[in-house]
């Protein structure tokens, strides 16, 4: 399974910390030119390659961290996202007229063709998700939700791998909507920093 985090700020740059924390590889890339996030991306660790937006789509599984407002851009990049898997770690707040009451991720999905989208690593801010997950007696939870449960289980996975503790919350608009933010205010679970006790 190869990675991607689409967006190199703060959150981009967080959830590349996690791949680099277990030595898991990584693509970054955004508008700017690779040459540009180099040198942040080795910093952070070996694993995390800066690459152009069209070598880090060739990815299994992209993680949208991009402002809410372009996500229909790097939609654009491919003709067809069948066989992607796409993490919308993205907040749209506040949110805009044109999601038409639906949750933000739902409203994503309609530029992502084909994709197999889960919600994600969207309700902790940056900073808490640049530290490490795992603490005495536990692991950081990491909320997700998708309209398709297959889709799911890999992204559980992911996030294990990274050291958190996934939660799922069932479809977009039922468990899902306690992480996307409705009208001017967030959802009941965005900004939770919950733990999940190991078994």
């Amino acid at each position: 399974m190869s990675y991607a985090i689409i967006g190199f700020g703060k959150i981009g740059q967080a959830l590349a910390h996690a791949f680099a924390r277990k030595n898991i590889e990584v693509t970054v890339a955004s508008r700017r030119p690779p040459e540009a996030l180099a040198t942040q991306a080795r910093a952070i660790g070996p694993t995390v390659v800066a690459k152009s937006l069209r070598d880090a789509l060739e990815a299994d599984t992209i993680i949208l961290a991009v402002p809410f407002g372009e996500h229909r851009e790097v939609a654009k990049a491919l003709p067809n996202w069948k066989g992607k898997t796409v993490i919308d770690a993205m907040n749209a707040f506040p949110v805009p007229e044109e999601l038409d009451g639906l949750p933000s991720s739902a409203f994503v999905a309609k530029s992502f063709t084909g994709a197999r989208l889960v919600k994600g690593f969207n309700h902790l801010i940056a900073a808490t998700l640049a530290t490490d997950p795992v603490v005495t007696g536990g692991h950081r939870v990491v909320f997700l939700s998708g309209d398709d449960e297959d889709a799911i289980a890999p992204v559980a996975d992911l996030a294990k791998q990274l050291g958190f503790a996934p939660v799922k919350l069932g479809k977009l608009n039922e468990g899902g909507a306690l992480v996307h933010a409705r009208g001017r205010s967030w959802g009941q679970l965005i900004f939770q920093d919950l733990f999940k006790k190991e078994q």
